[in-house]
């Protein structure tokens, strides 16, 4: 089934990392224009140089939001969301308040969630669940918030906690959600036979920093972020 997947089209070409620099930041951007990437992922603060770098073509300019712990105050991520839009971006992938989940907050985790959406009005929103700190209960119940909510994808991973995406979650979100709502794996996504694996379990769009190493069918050696 590998060699039918058109893997381009699945990648959002990341790049995360805290000591990013512009000159590697538009480097990625090279890339996903070369190989026709789904888009672009970076910090908010880089926005306006990836829209720059990507105006004109299909690849669009995404942005992470509360990132990495999620824990901001559900106000700065919607502003957030709105600012990095106003900037150019045209997806965002936020961040849910794990802790809040965890000390059994449904309804501010629901209300942080709609915030954020509703900033993002037309623009497609990817939550982040981080799916190695949660139970399988807590991953369906945050996937029935989206699912109820309307949000376009379900995300596994910011790539900085204890682990990333796993097959069992993807399926599992998947799932929950159904067949007509987004399912991201990302976190620890670095060969082909791993993103054909998440793709089968039901990941509509993979998250890496290693799109070129899957799209050639090489061993990816840098990290997910």
């Amino acid at each position: 089934m590998s060699q039918s997947i058109r893997y381009e089209q699945y990648i959002d070409h990341t790049l995360l990392a805290m000591n990013a620099t512009a000159e590697q930041i538009i480097q990625v951007c090279r890339e996903a224009l070369e190989y026709n990437f789904a888009s672009v992922c970076v910090n908010s603060g880089y926005v306006p140089l990836v829209f720059s770098q990507l105006t004109g073509s299909s690849v669009k300019v995404c942005s992470v939001i509360g990132f990495p712990l999620g824990a901001s105050l559900t106000w700065v991520k919607a502003y957030e969301a709105k600012a990095a839009i106003e900037a150019g971006a045209q997806e965002i992938d936020m961040v849910i308040n794990v802790g809040w989940l965890k000390s059994g907050w449904i309804d501010d985790v629901t209300t942080d969630i709609n915030a954020v959406k509703q900033a993002c009005g037309e623009v497609t929103l990817k939550v982040i669940l981080e799916t190695c700190l949660l139970s399988d209960e807590e991953i369906v119940k945050v996937c029935e918030i989206c699912r109820d909510l309307q949000v376009e994808f379900v995300k596994t991973s910011t790539g900085f906690s204890s682990g990333g995406a796993t097959v069992e979650h993807v399926s599992l979100m998947r799932n929950t959600v159904g067949k007509k709502m987004g399912v991201k794996a990302s976190g620890g996504i670095r060969s082909r036979e791993t993103a054909t694996m998440m793709i089968n379990a039901g990941a509509t769009r993979i998250g890496t920093s290693s799109g070129v190493s899957i799209v050639s069918g090489q061993a990816g050696e840098k990290k997910d972020y």
